[in-house]
């Protein structure tokens, strides 16, 4: 009897072992990033782990891991790409992944050395725009975004000149590669350039351009993306929750100084 007895108490413990374990490894969550500043998810990590959430980042160094990862079940929960991105690639890739919250978006904007608005710029106004496709294509919805020019019905995002369907105001668009759109400033009258290079060349989108996108921009939106049986999982929407709290917004603008704003809206307008 004391044998059976010792047993039962052994199987006992093993159980609750066991649901302690459980209930350890549900509260622990791997984030997988893109590159290495980690300073805006250590700040969720902070406020996650008095929720009793305890988040790992795991930092790749390419736009390919991070969802290849997030299939295989090798992270919980990925944060770093754009919803056209995310959209493009789970579909080449055959991949069940999507999104549960959005978060920030990367402006792109529009400079000028010349004017202060978009309202200023005069009927024929030379504007450069970032010549690969998908930049072209952001450009042309930012210039139609600020009532520059209308595209056709159908646009798809590539970017064409030959997408443009009214301008109203003769802009003549002059393309070149993304990393120029900075430094041709002086010769035209505005230029479309991308939020990293802007950063680079010491422009803040929300303090130095005349115009810059907002969560208007859906497509360019950035989210957290988790595998799609994991939608409902209550800790990944917990830290979704958190993420997207006022605290964490005001670091981010505090932090990231208007190069990236946070962009809370609800799934539906992103189409999901």
């Amino acid at each position: 009897m004391k044998k059976v007895g010792f047993l039962l108490l052994l199987m006992i413990l093993s159980m609750g072992i066991s649901a302690c374990s459980s209930g350890d490894a549900a509260s622990s969550v791997k984030v997988g990033i893109s590159g290495s500043d980690t300073t805006i998810w250590d700040y969720v990590a902070e406020k996650a782990k008095k929720e009793g959430i305890d988040v790992e980042i795991v930092r790749f160094s390419d736009y390919v891991q991070p969802n290849l990862a997030l299939a295989e079940g090798e992270i919980d929960v990925n944060a770093f790409q754009t919803v056209s991105y995310f959209d493009a690639f789970i579909k080449e890739h055959d991949l069940d992944l999507t999104p549960i919250a959005t978060t920030v978006i990367a402006p792109m904007g529009l400079y000028s050395e010349k004017y202060d608005s978009v309202d200023d710029l005069p009927d024929g106004a030379t504007i450069a725009l970032p010549k690969e496709a998908t930049n072209m294509g952001r450009g042309l919805l930012l210039l139609q975004e600020a009532g520059l020019i209308k595209l056709v019905d159908d646009f798809d995002g590539n970017g064409s000149i030959d997408k443009i369907a009214e301008n109203p105001k003769n802009i003549q668009i002059e393309t070149l590669v993304a990393a120029q759109t900075p430094r041709v400033l002086p010769d035209v009258d505005a230029s479309i350039i991308n939020n990293g290079i802007a950063v680079d060349a010491g422009f803040s989108p929300l303090e130095d351009s005349i115009y810059h996108e907002d969560e208007t921009a859906t497509p360019y939106i950035n989210i957290i993306a988790v595998q799609t049986k994991d939608k409902d999982d209550e800790v990944l929407n917990k830290l979704a929750e958190i993420y997207q709290s006022d605290d964490v917004a005001d670091f981010i603008m505090e932090e990231r100084n208007g190069n990236s704003i946070p962009t809370f809206v609800p799934l539906s307008k992103i189409g999901y």
